[in-house]
């Protein structure tokens, strides 16, 4: 069951696209983070979805917001990926235990083997301000995403 908004985001400790470990609780006072949940690297319809991000990076810049991809991809899959489609922002390897920290937000598709497509604006505090669940061939609108960005103090 997805997390639901209100409730305290579950922290976690990941690899980047640099090896590079991220905590959510390191943002926790400073920043509003942005997660962004999607299937696989490499495949059309995320490719669209971080294109539309890497464009609009400076928006989420001035709402003072840290963006994080998450798949179950490896950092190594997240490096090459990023370099070829420009993303400065991290990509997060939720790969051993497959899943898991997607599990803790309820996106994971086990049956699948990947987390689906969803977003989450965790506020300055630590707790979750907006969620939506989209469908796996859906980018999502990211003026939609920044908007509901704006609105969380």
């Amino acid at each position: 069951m997805a997390i639901a908004v209100g409730q305290a985001a579950p922290d976690f400790v990941l690899k980047d696209q640099s090896q590079k470990e991220v905590k959510l609780s390191d943002f926790a006072g400073k920043k509003k983070v942005v997660l962004v949940f999607y299937p696989l690297d490499w495949s059309p319809v995320c490719t669209n979805e971080h294109a539309c991000f890497v464009n609009d990076m400076k928006d989420f810049e001035k709402l003072d917001a840290e963006v994080l991809g998450v798949s179950v991809d490896s950092a190594w899959s997240h490096k090459a990926y990023a370099e070829k489609m420009g993303i400065k922002y991290s990509l997060l390897a939720d790969f051993q235990p497959r899943g898991a920290m997607a599990q803790k937000y309820g996106v994971f598709l086990a049956e699948k083997g990947i987390i689906g497509r969803a977003i989450v604006i965790v506020d300055k505090a630590g707790k979750v301000a907006w969620f939506k669940n989209y469908d796996i061939p859906v980018v999502p609108d990211i003026k939609e995403v920044a908007a509901a960005l704006a609105q969380v103090k």
